[in-house]
């Protein structure tokens, strides 16, 4: 809210707006502002969300369990983008996202290392996605702890965690119907991926139907991810602060209808709420307002200058350099040319 002119509670009506699909035109013509106005907001406050998202969600060490990734792909002005998520099963929270030019492998690395963030060390995670082969190789790459093997001098060996199994969920389709469903295991046995299934109460099989919900209520809150629209993204830059703002209103101020039912909770419940991250549901005032504490200071360490050979220096300064020496003396009141 630093320096900005406008009424706070103007602000805040708007950015609510943006949060569910409002179309950044039908803002402008309903409330008078500039168009380049109201996007500065929407960056300002996905800026500001990313920030709590990373002092939030990433410093949490939560024990993940069951993990859902997948992709959606993105059609803007000029260009086609791909945004990953990812996300919690059990308290359907939220956990990271990422969005490149191209589907490739540092897309993968980039969202698994912020799953890694959230996640505490050396636990049993099962992770599900789709059939695409860059996953697998970033969660080994994610996934695993420095360990020194020998004593002394030398580099620490990359170990990968124990207990990492890898869950695909390929579907077949046939005139856009799904018609038959693979499922394997790329890494770890179906025995131990039942259990955390059953323990995460993400399904009775291997799936992505969760993450894939997720991705539904991107697109339906999120007006540039809405497809065959005339809103579409310039910027990638847009893409991410959109992405971010809506993250942390999905995860801290919309109450989940499956979490709120009978079955689990019993009253309204928001995924920050269900993982322990908070005790109420916030607004949206609470997250544009949330502060961020500064980072620990640490005194700058000091260079000391090197110790100067005194002996040294007196030597050089009797003995000059011959393009310090004077050309001309004075001898007797005359002045006499120097020649050696």
């Amino acid at each position: 809210m630093e320096g900005l002119r406008k009424p706070t509670e103007l602000i805040v009506v708007v950015i609510t707006l943006l949060t569910y699909g409002c179309p950044l035109q039908a803002i402008v013509h309903a409330f008078g502002l500039d168009e380049r106005t109201v996007a500065s907001w929407r960056d300002r406050a996905g800026q500001h969300c990313q920030i709590l998202h990373q002092a939030v969600v990433e410093q949490a060490t939560l024990d993940l369990v069951h993990v859902q990734a997948d992709e959606i792909r993105v059609k803007g002005r000029k260009m086609i983008a791909w945004m990953g998520l990812a996300m919690m099963v059990s308290t359907r929270l939220w956990l990271a996202g990422a969005i490149s030019l191209s589907r490739d492998t540092c897309l993968a690395d980039r969202l698994l290392r912020q799953v890694r963030a959230c996640c505490q060390a050396v636990r049993p995670v099962l992770i599900c996605t789709d059939g695409w082969a860059a996953y697998p190789g970033s969660i080994r790459r994610a996934f695993r702890e420095k360990v020194k093997r020998t004593v002394g001098r030398g580099r620490s060996a990359l170990v990968a965690w124990p207990e990492i199994l890898i869950g695909t969920v390929i579907k077949h389709t046939k005139k856009r119907r799904v018609v038959e469903i693979t499922r394997r295991m790329a890494q770890g046995t179906l025995e131990r991926a039942q259990a955390l299934l059953t323990q995460s109460k993400g399904g009775s099989v291997l799936n992505t139907a969760f993450i894939e919900r997720l991705n539904a209520t991107f697109r339906e809150r999120l007006a540039p991810l809405a497809r065959r629209c005339r809103y579409a993204a310039h910027r990638l830059e847009t893409l991410e602060t959109g992405m971010y703002l809506l993250g942390c209103v999905y995860n801290f101020c919309v109450a989940h209808d499956e979490l709120s039912s009978s079955r689990h909770f019993g009253s309204p419940t928001t995924p920050a709420m269900a993982a322990g991250l908070t005790d109420r549901i916030w607004s949206i005032t609470d997250v544009l307002w949330f502060q961020v504490a500064p980072p620990l200071w640490v005194e700058p360490k000091r260079r000391r200058r090197r110790r100067l050979d005194f002996t040294a220096v007196r030597k050089r300064s009797s003995a000059p350099p011959a393009h310090l020496r004077p050309l001309l003396r004075l001898r007797k009141g005359a002045l006499h040319a120097v020649t050696g």
